[in-house]
């Protein structure tokens, strides 16, 4: 199949108050670029190479941070409509999402209590209802038994009891977030503090999966550090990033537990010779979020286009998991559209938009991915079913 060549065109436009904030962010890197420095902190710091070794010191990580804090787990828009679901490792502990009847996010953790098996297969899909592999028990999308198999010769089991456990959660500025462990609360408002209205500008609702893909690195912590520099471009990534971007120029913001890196792009040389009027942060500008402890949420050029995620831990303190997902914008559509019509979806490519078209195999009942933009991980590929989980 002939794939659609991407045109590469302005992905946002700023209203008024945005385009005040995004100048005075450019005058910043203007400001550190004709000074030949960048932001700095007070001091120089170093960190012992055993923080990154300790098991102990990972232990109380796993305990005091992922397992007690917000994580964020996704996008809302994986998960559109009533039914659908996904499951996912985070941090060593396998967790269901699924879309309510009434448009809630439901999440709780993806282990029948029967025997403890994992309910759902890691992945994406669309169900009415969760059946267990090992003795059918089953639960509705909100997490409730329905269903226990020969219950008249196993005897009677208490629905209440024996629903799945439920965990925390809640979304905003198109972000889910969860509470690892059962029965702990967060205010996800106070959480994010000043970072959400800037989260919200995004538009991160409004975007559609594309691809997602797992990277095996070593502990969380050096896979977070790499990101949260611009030192390393132009040794490191000659031929991909330095490209357009410039090597150890940045703007750093904090918001409370989050950041924000705002890194300086190649025409910004040029703007420097420039008045300001004449500047166009979207060439000059490129932001990223970090969302506490390892959530990052790149702009291409104001255009949010990829998501990476920390979101599992192996062989204790020395190896980890990053997930690596790109998201795509498109034009709002009718809320009963398929998913297999036509949409238009930026690409991880500064300012590009492709065109994807649906494959004819698609049919009403399964929402499939188009075939050339279909990504090999099973999260993105959704399925329906009756009665279980997708065992593709």
């Amino acid at each position: 199949m002939t794939r659609t060549v991407p045109q590469y065109r302005r992905g946002f436009v700023f209203d008024a108050e945005a385009q005040q904030s995004a100048m005075d962010l450019m005058q910043r890197l203007v400001t550190l670029f004709q000074a030949g420095s960048t932001d700095l902190a007070s001091a120089q710091m170093r960190e012992p190479v055993s923080n990154y070794l300790d098991l102990q010191l990972w232990q109380r990580e796993m305990a005091e941070i992922f397992y007690k804090l917000p994580v964020p787990v996704g996008l809302s828009a994986e998960l559109p409509r009533a039914g659908d679901y996904k499951a996912v490792n985070v941090a060593g502990r396998s967790i269901l999402l699924a879309r309510g009847r009434d448009g809630g996010l439901n999440a709780m953790m993806n282990v029948c209590r029967h025997r403890s098996m994992q309910l759902v297969p890691d992945g994406c899909g669309s169900a009415r209802r969760f059946t267990c592999l090992y003795h059918a028990w089953s639960y509705g999308i909100d997490g409730r038994l329905l269903g226990v198999q020969a219950e008249d010769t196993f005897g009677a089991v208490d629905r209440d009891e024996f629903s799945l456990l439920r965990l925390e959660c809640g979304e905003r500025a198109g972000l889910m977030f969860v509470g690892l462990t059962p029965g702990v609360a967060f205010d996800i408002d106070e959480w994010l503090g000043h970072l959400l209205p800037e989260l919200e500008t995004l538009g991160l609702a409004d975007t559609v999966p594309f691809s997602t893909r797992y990277l095996e690195g070593p502990n969380w912590k050096v896979t977070a550090d790499g990101y949260l520099e611009s030192y390393h471009f132009a040794s490191l990534h000659p031929n991909s990033v330095a490209q357009t971007d410039m090597s150890n120029l940045a703007a750093f913001d904090a918001y409370g537990p989050h950041m924000r890196n705002t890194f300086a792009l190649k025409p910004l040389a040029i703007a420097a010779e420039l008045p300001r009027d004449q500047w166009d942060p979207m060439e000059c500008v490129g932001v990223t979020y970090w969302i506490f402890r390892a959530w990052r949420l790149p702009e291409d050029g104001a255009t949010t286009s990829l998501c990476r995620s920390c979101c599992r831990v192996r062989n204790g303190a020395r190896r980890s998991l990053s997930r690596r997902s790109w998201f795509g914008t498109r034009p709002r559509m009718r809320p009963n559209e398929p998913w297999h019509r036509p949409v238009r979806i930026s690409s991880t490519t500064r300012f590009a938009t492709r065109t994807m078209r649906h494959s004819n195999r698609c049919s009403a009942r399964c929402r499939r991915w188009p075939a050339n933009a279909r990504s090999s991980d099973a999260t993105n590929q959704r399925s329906s079913t009756s009665i279980g989980p997708s065992r593709d």
